[in-house]
């Protein structure tokens, strides 16, 4: 792993959301993309020199639809970066983490992610996500 990518963070409206971001942390809209595939709308905040990523469900029967209905918006999920991500969940597997996605899927950005079940990290959900 190279380092955290972001931290993602579910929340019920998405411009409200960046507009407490803007106004509370003075941070920057970098990009905004729908994910169909995961069932978000996510935003990407600069902070500094890191980055929060808001997401917001387009269903309430998607992953953080229902992430939201259980647990309401909060954190949701951290990053990682890394440099080989074929390898890199290979290596995870190996060693004992269940992988929610065996195959990369698309993230914000239009790079590569997968994510480990939180069951193996101590309750956090985790995204590996290539080095773009």
């Amino acid at each position: 792993m190279r380092a955290i990518h972001h931290l993602g963070v579910a929340v019920v409206d998405l411009d409200e959301a960046i507009a407490t971001y803007e106004r509370l942390f003075h941070a920057r809209l970098e990009h905004r993309q729908p994910l169909e595939q995961q069932g978000v709308e996510a935003a990407s905040m600069l902070v500094g020199a890191s980055r929060i990523e808001l997401v917001t469900p387009t269903a309430e029967d998607t992953p953080v639809g229902r992430f939201l209905a259980r647990r309401g918006p909060g954190m949701h999920h951290v990053a990682l970066e890394a440099e080989d991500l074929l390898a890199t969940l290979e290596e995870l597997e190996s060693a004992g983490a269940q992988l929610i996605d065996q195959v990369p899927r698309q993230g914000l950005f239009g790079l590569e992610v997968a994510f480990v079940h939180p069951d193996s990290v101590h309750g956090v959900l985790t995204e590996v996500v290539a080095s773009g």
